[in-house]
């Protein structure tokens, strides 16, 4: 699935976690989709594997893109406000509501941060699984 299309609310972190979760669908279901469209070898003349690896190849590439995109969007916006914070702290140190809400948006962006590790971790596995059946029916570009 791609990014939303328009503004990204990157507001609330447990609706940046949801929309994550919904994009990294494509991933979630790698195995179960490469054992229903790409045949063992008693099926191989049945369906056109290196076409159906080449699809999913692109769709991973597209979501991975997408996710990336969207995660990095999401902590630019967070350190913009972090940073307009922490020079409205600095004006005004005795205001325990701005600490307050500095400190969460810190919160935020460092777990956003780690997102990013995470994003590593599903892409890697999910390249580990394609490669596994796919690597005898397509053959990625070498620019990617």
């Amino acid at each position: 699935m791609a990014a939303p299309s328009g503004g990204v609310n990157c507001e609330e972190f447990a609706e940046f976690q949801e929309l994550l979760k919904v994009m990294r669908t494509i991933d979630d279901r790698i195995v179960h989709e490469l054992n229903t469209t790409v045949p063992t070898a008693s099926f191989a003349g049945k369906i056109d594997a290196s076409q159906t690896c080449k699809q999913l190849y692109e769709s991973l590439m597209e979501a991975h893109t997408s996710r990336d995109r969207f995660i990095k969007n999401c902590i630019a916006q967070t350190s913009s406000v972090v940073k307009h914070l922490r020079e409205e702290r600095e004006k005004n140190l005795d205001d325990l509501t701005l600490l307050k809400q500095l400190r969460k948006e810190q919160t935020k962006l460092k777990w956003m941060q780690s997102e990013l590790n995470v994003e590593e971790v599903v892409n890697d596995r999910s390249w580990k699984v394609f490669n596994e059946r796919c690597r005898i029916h397509f053959k990625p570009p070498k620019n990617e």
